[in-house]
């Protein structure tokens, strides 16, 4: 149908924070945390920088790169497990900063694969009847407002950031569509093991849930690394049988910035440790933008080219994972 992506966005705030920092925070040195995730410095945001505020600047910057105003979109969906407000929807909020109208906007949550689970519902939307012509899709996080400074163990891994798309129908067949194949997933048997406790109607806010710390995240790191790797690798093969592609096909491979031992397992088990993107050193884990920094990065650089097969794999709280072939 000739849905592609149009343009790419980033946003990273300026503030940052490196191991060395972290050091003088909590029991922690740089050397323990390169050697166990490979992150060597994340970035902040400011106390009044909200998840719609990045949003905002990264959803700009993929407009001036599609070469279209904001009133042109048809539809904006927001992925994001750090929404300014329980509601209204972080995407109202950027839909009115940026000055889009009166599209049809909403929120999309499966944390770190969120971005690819919403990028599956836009072009379900625009293949769909309803045939949306312009959609705006943005990952965009505010991690830190989650971490506990004092727990050494969450603290290392996370960062602030935010990635947009702009995906337009062409109506050229011959454009092909960016979606070669997609995979997604999840185990709600598995929640317990990566969360925040607090906040919602399960926990709502009181002072005992504050000295409790609920509403900081809580992660059980050695099961979920090893459901990441493995929900990953299976993703990924998923989606090489079902696009018929193999690994040499493939020019680019993506998977989740979250830990670096993580990627490296994946990338080891399907085959393409020296295809794989990282930048995981400079950002930490930033949820649902981390595969949309990539792409921005690899788009604005020009190591992308029409036709490229990109092999995206992510995982995050729900447990959920997805994975997604893309055209570029």
């Amino acid at each position: 149908m000739g849905i592609r992506i149009k343009g790419t966005g980033r946003y990273v705030p300026e503030k940052i924070l490196n191991n060395a920092d972290l050091e003088k925070m909590v029991d922690t040195s740089d050397e323990w945390i390169v050697t166990r995730t490979g992150i060597k410095e994340r970035h902040i945001a400011a106390d009044n920088e909200t998840t719609s505020d990045m949003a905002t600047k990264a959803a700009l910057a993929a407009l001036e790169n599609a070469g279209i105003t904001a009133d042109q979109l048809d539809f904006i969906i927001v992925s994001t497990v750090t929404p300014d407000h329980a509601f209204p929807c972080t995407a109202a909020l950027v839909q009115k900063k940026i000055g889009a109208g009166q599209c049809p906007c909403f929120d999309q949550e499966a944390a770190c694969s969120g971005l690819l689970y919403a990028f599956n519902t836009a072009y379900a939307l625009m293949s769909s009847p309803l045939a949306y012509k312009r959609v705006l899709v943005i990952g965009a996080e505010k991690m830190t407002s989650l971490v506990d400074w004092s727990d050494r163990s969450t603290c290392v891994l996370f960062g602030d950031a935010a990635a947009a798309f702009v995906l337009e129908n062409d109506g050229d067949p011959e454009t092909g569509d960016f979606y070669v194949a997609g995979e997604l997933g999840a185990d709600g048997n598995w929640s317990d093991i990566l969360q925040v406790p607090g906040g919602g109607s399960a926990n709502p806010p009181t002072h005992q849930t504050v000295d409790d710390k609920l509403h900081f995240l809580k992660m059980g790191g050695p099961k979920t690394f090893h459901m990441a790797v493995l929900s990953m690798t299976n993703a990924c093969r998923a989606v090489l049988e079902k696009s018929g592609k193999t690994i040499d096909d493939i020019a680019w491979a993506i998977p989740h910035q979250a830990n670096r031992r993580i990627i490296d397992a994946v990338a080891e088990r399907i085959g393409c440790p020296e295809k794989v993107y990282l930048n995981v050193d400079r950002y930490g884990n930033t949820s649902s933008a981390s595969i949309g920094i990539c792409l921005d990065e690899l788009n604005r650089s020009g190591n992308l080219k029409r036709g490229d097969l990109i092999l995206t794999a992510s995982f995050g709280a729900g447990l959920t994972w997805a994975s997604m072939l893309i055209r570029w």
